[in-house]
């Protein structure tokens, strides 16, 4: 039973449609139908030309995450797996809204609420690459892509280290190893096809600097 209230907790919260509200009642704007179609802060951003909308957006999507660990953790405490099923959980519904014909945003803003209340040091470590790839490529959805990849290459090289700061404690590296493995994955299939277009826009222009040379 306390699988199954993780699960319904994660999935409830995790598809709250943040962006979609708020553009409709805002702009009037159907978020999927427009920019990216993708129903997160960036997109949010980019159509309503307001970075405070873009904002609010993130901070209860972020929420949305926590949440979904806070509550868990406060009926069933000292059990890593329940808020590990459930923030995977939310990210996923978040990522495919069933109130939005499943359409939803890439899960980035969930899981780092979740990661900050039950895995720190994933969403750190997830930071420090981002800013990093950021300053590299001056790209977000490539920032976004290879900061996932290398997190996850890193957590599993220092799972012994990871692993202490897990709240609630992980009773072992596996979990954290399988935990780990879903939660960005889940956002890396949200970014294929983004990541693949911004290569090709990348490819383009490279092409087109060369034959202007």
């Amino acid at each position: 039973m306390q699988y199954l209230i993780s699960i319904i907790i994660g999935y409830l919260l995790g598809s709250i449609p943040t962006a979609y509200f708020l553009l409709k009642i805002t702009k009037g704007i159907d978020i999927r139908k427009s920019g990216s179609g993708n129903v997160g802060a960036y997109n949010s951003i980019t159509i309503s030309k307001s970075k405070f909308i873009g904002l609010i957006v993130l901070l209860i999507d972020f929420s949305k995450g926590f949440l979904t660990v806070y509550l868990i953790n406060y009926f069933y405490q000292d059990i890593f797996l329940l808020p590990a099923i459930g923030i995977c959980v939310a990210v996923f519904s978040h990522n495919y809204n069933p109130w939005l014909e499943f359409k939803g945003g890439r899960g980035l803003a969930t899981a780092a609420g979740g990661s900050a209340a039950i895995f720190p040091f994933l969403l750190l470590v997830w930071l420090a690459l981002w800013v990093i790839s950021y300053l590299y490529k001056k790209n977000i959805i490539i920032a976004n892509v290879s900061a996932t990849v290398l997190s996850y290459l890193l957590v599993i090289s220092t799972v012994k280290i990871a692993v202490k700061f897990t709240y609630p404690s992980s009773i072992s590296y596996f979990e954290l190893i399988i935990f780990t493995t879903i939660l960005l994955s889940l956002i890396l299939i949200k970014h294929i096809i983004p990541f693949k277009d911004e290569i090709k826009k990348l490819n383009l222009s490279a092409r087109g600097n060369n034959n202007a040379n």
